[in-house]
């Protein structure tokens, strides 16, 4: 199974951000322009929390905000859960269905390095899976593993 170093060095470090003083209307736009479902919210480079297209679905209507007049900070999820680099895709996976979150910073040395989401997760397990298909056939074919 891969580490979450190796899904990041796959799928890129790119981060997206908001401030937590930054309008709803404006992460919204981001998270459009970039087809990401979350940013991270930083406050001078430290994670103060993550801003999802979830916070703002039961958040802004249900309370009956507007989006161009209400900061990230007042929707955004303060405990946020992050992952270290070493870490398998299994315990993503694990940490992902157990909080019922689909969006995992990674950290080291509390240094973001990036972000892995349910859907990283599921694409490097699949992976995986088809790969061990192919190493049991040919085996079972007597061609060996790994051929």
């Amino acid at each position: 199974m891969s580490t979450v170093r190796h899904l990041l060095g796959e799928k890129g470090k790119e981060i997206w951000s908001v401030a937590p003083k930054d309008m709803v209307l404006d992460a919204l736009k981001i998270m459009a322009e970039k087809n990401v479902g979350a940013l991270l919210v930083l406050d001078k480079d430290k994670l103060a929390g993550i801003f999802s297209e979830r916070d703002y679905a039961r958040k802004i209507v249900l309370e009956g905000k507007e989006s161009k007049d209400t900061p990230v900070e007042e929707l955004m999820t303060r405990e946020v859960f992050c992952i270290a680099p070493n870490r398998s895709t299994e315990e993503c996976m694990a940490l992902m269905t157990d909080k019922h979150i689909r969006h995992l910073p990674v950290m080291e040395n509390d240094k973001i390095l990036g972000i892995i989401t349910i859907g990283d997760v599921v694409k490097a397990v699949i992976a995986h899976k088809n790969f061990m298909i192919r190493d049991l056939e040919n085996f079972i074919a007597g061609t060996g593993y790994g051929a």
